[in-house]
C-alpha cells in the first residue's frame, strides 16, 4: 500500500513537471511568433469584410475610369468613322437598348429596407425568424422584373445601370452587383411611364407576397414618382468571359 502510494505520487509530480514544461514551450513559441505584438488583434490582419469593401471601392474607381476612356473612344470614333446620319441614329438606338447611354425622363423609385432591429410581429402573425427581417435576393429581383414588365426604358440599382448580363445577387444581407458591394436600404430607379410601372409593381405576385412581410414585420417599402431623372449609362465591361458560341 505504501509502496503503491509512493509510485502514484511520483508519477503525479512527473506529469506536473511535464505540463509546466509544455506551457513554457508554448509561451516561448507564442512570443517569438508575435514579436511583441498582439497576434489576436493585430491591425494588419484585416477582416474579410474589410477586404471586400476595399475591392468594392477599387472596382467603383475602375468603372469610372473605364467610362471616361469609353467616352473618349466614342468621341474619336464619331469623328473619324465617316458614317451617315442614318447609321448614327441606328447606332445610338442600339446603345440605348444596350444600356450604355444615359437616358432621361419620368421615373419611379422603389426603396427596400430590412426591418427595424427591434421588430415585433404584428397582431395575428407568428414571431419572426431571422430570415423574415431582411431583404433577400428574390425581393430585389421581383422589383426589377416587375419594372421591366411595366415597360421600363432603363433601370438603375443603387448607382449602377443594369444591362442584359447584370445579375442581382445577395450574399447574407448585402447586395453584390457587378463587382461592387452594397448594404440596405436598396434603391431601384426605373425610367418610363410612372403609371404603368406602379401598376406592374402592384400586380406582381412576388411583390404581393413581400407586402405580407411589410405588414407583418415592418420590412421597408417605399415607392416614389419623379417627373424627370437621368440614369447614367452602364460603365463596366461588356465582354463575356464565360459564354461561348454554340458550335
Amino acid at each position: 500500500m505504501r509502496g503503491g502510494g509512493w509510485v502514484t505520487g511520483k508519477t503525479v509530480r512527473l506529469l506536473t513537471a511535464a505540463v509546466f514544461a509544455l506551457a513554457g514551450l508554448i509561451f516561448v513559441t507564442s512570443f517569438n511568433t508575435a514579436k511583441g505584438t498582439n497576434i489576436r488583434t493585430d491591425a494588419s490582419l484585416l477582416k474579410l469584410s474589410d477586404l471586400i469593401e476595399q475591392r468594392s471601392t477599387k472596382n467603383g474607381a475602375l468603372d469610372e475610369s473605364t467610362a471616361a476612356v469609353r467616352d473618349d473612344v466614342d468621341a474619336l470614333a464619331r469623328r473619324d468613322d465617316g458614317s451617315t446620319k442614318a447609321e448614327d441614329l441606328r447606332l445610338n438606338a442600339l446603345e440605348q437598348a444596350a444600356g450604355t447611354k444615359k437616358i432621361s425622363g419620368p421615373a419611379v423609385t422603389v426603396t427596400l429596407n430590412d426591418a427595424p432591429p427591434n421588430a415585433q410581429a404584428a397582431p395575428g402573425y407568428p414571431e419572426p425568424q431571422a430570415n423574415d427581417l431582411v431583404i433577400h435576393q428574390q425581393d430585389l429581383q421581383a422589383v426589377v422584373n416587375a419594372l421591366w414588365k411595366g415597360g421600363a426604358k432603363g433601370i438603375q440599382v443603387m448607382d449602377q445601370r443594369l444591362i442584359s448580363t447584370s445579375a442581382v445577387r445577395c450574399v447574407g444581407n448585402t447586395l453584390i452587383l457587378q463587382g461592387r458591394v452594397y448594404s440596405p436600404p436598396y434603391k431601384i430607379t426605373a425610367a418610363g411611364d410612372p403609371s404603368a410601372l406602379k401598376k406592374a409593381l402592384t400586380v406582381s405576385p412576388a411583390i404581393q407576397n413581400y407586402q405580407l412581410y411589410v405588414k407583418a414585420y415592418g420590412l421597408g417599402w417605399k415607392v416614389g414618382e419623379h417627373e424627370a431623372v437621368t440614369l447614367p449609362g452602364y460603365s463596366g465591361t461588356v465582354d463575356l468571359h464565360y459564354a461561348k458560341p454554340v458550335g
